[in-house]
């Protein structure tokens, strides 16, 4: 009996996932075809000619694709470090700690991802002005820091709320520093924590327009600009291509996501050797 619910269990797994990647990959033929078609018209099911025109331009010095992706890459990097640096401390003050006006600050970092971002990039925008950072690369980082910074610092309170100090305060006691107590026995734990929220961070940096697009001024081409012009365009082929290199790290994302989320954090079942 328990092994046909065993059986049972592993079959509607395997369903689910069936059928989740299913919904997923589904959208993404009709790119995947654009990007290799040679004209494409109703009511033809596939093309009639092929053709691999659209990858050589995606990938030639004259459509500017690379430049564009390794820019998209370095800015989500860059944005993902920094949501790191500051979603940690204050993941572990919203996870650990009670204080007053706690429900208020938690607002106040949900914020961003309630309003509008186009409504809260206008209202910074005047004050980026006087800074001298629009149409730079380093007012596109910190603006896509809006919506990075809160994913961050949700997953890591979720990490923190089941966290046990007493393992820094046992190492502190046997004469570590704290330094080396964050690196041996703080760091390991929350790790996994670091790992989902940055993947999270990373994407959702990757996938930002608008912010860029007014940040920017059009001068900083990230991907998705890029992408949104050959899309206007008519260019279906080129926008195929291109589209389809935009999805890839959602992809790996995706799959390194899962794969994290599917294992146990230090933070919950505890360190394990240190």
């Amino acid at each position: 009996m328990q092994r046909n619910g065993s059986l049972l269990g592993s079959s509607f797994r395997f369903l689910t996932g069936a059928l989740l990647i299913t919904w997923l990959v589904l959208p993404l033929i009709p790119l995947a075809i654009w990007s290799f078609a040679k004209g494409w018209f109703y009511p033809s099911l596939l093309p009639k000619m092929w053709s691999l025109k659209a990858w050589k331009y995606a990938f030639s010095d004259t459509s500017g694709v690379l430049d564009s992706l390794w820019l998209t890459i370095g800015i989500s990097l860059a944005a993902t470090f920094l949501s790191v640096l500051v979603g940690v401390p204050a993941g572990r003050a919203l996870g650990m700690y009670q204080f007053k006006g706690k429900s208020a600050v938690e607002l106040l970092i949900l914020a961003p991802m309630i309003v509008p971002g186009i409504a809260v990039v206008l209202g910074i925008h005047s004050v980026f002005i006087s800074m001298g950072l629009t149409n730079s690369v380093p007012g596109v980082i910190l603006v896509h820091l809006i919506p990075t910074i809160p994913y961050m610092v949700l997953v890591m309170a979720g990490i923190f709320a089941n966290y046990d100090p007493a393992f820094e305060s046992q190492a502190r006691s046997l004469g570590a520093s704290a330094p080396k107590t964050f690196w041996y026995v703080t760091l390991p734990a929350i790790m996994p924590g670091i790992i989902v929220g940055g993947l999270f961070a990373f994407l959702v940096s990757w996938s930002q327009y608008i912010l860029t697009l007014l940040i920017g001024g059009g001068r900083v081409v990230t991907l998705p600009l890029l992408l949104f012009n050959f899309a206007t365009s008519g260019r279906n082929d080129i926008t195929g291509a291109i589209g389809m290199i935009y999805i890839l790290p959602g992809i790996i994302i995706l799959i390194l996501t899962a794969k994290h989320l599917s294992g146990r954090s230090g933070a919950v079942g505890g360190f394990g050797q240190i």
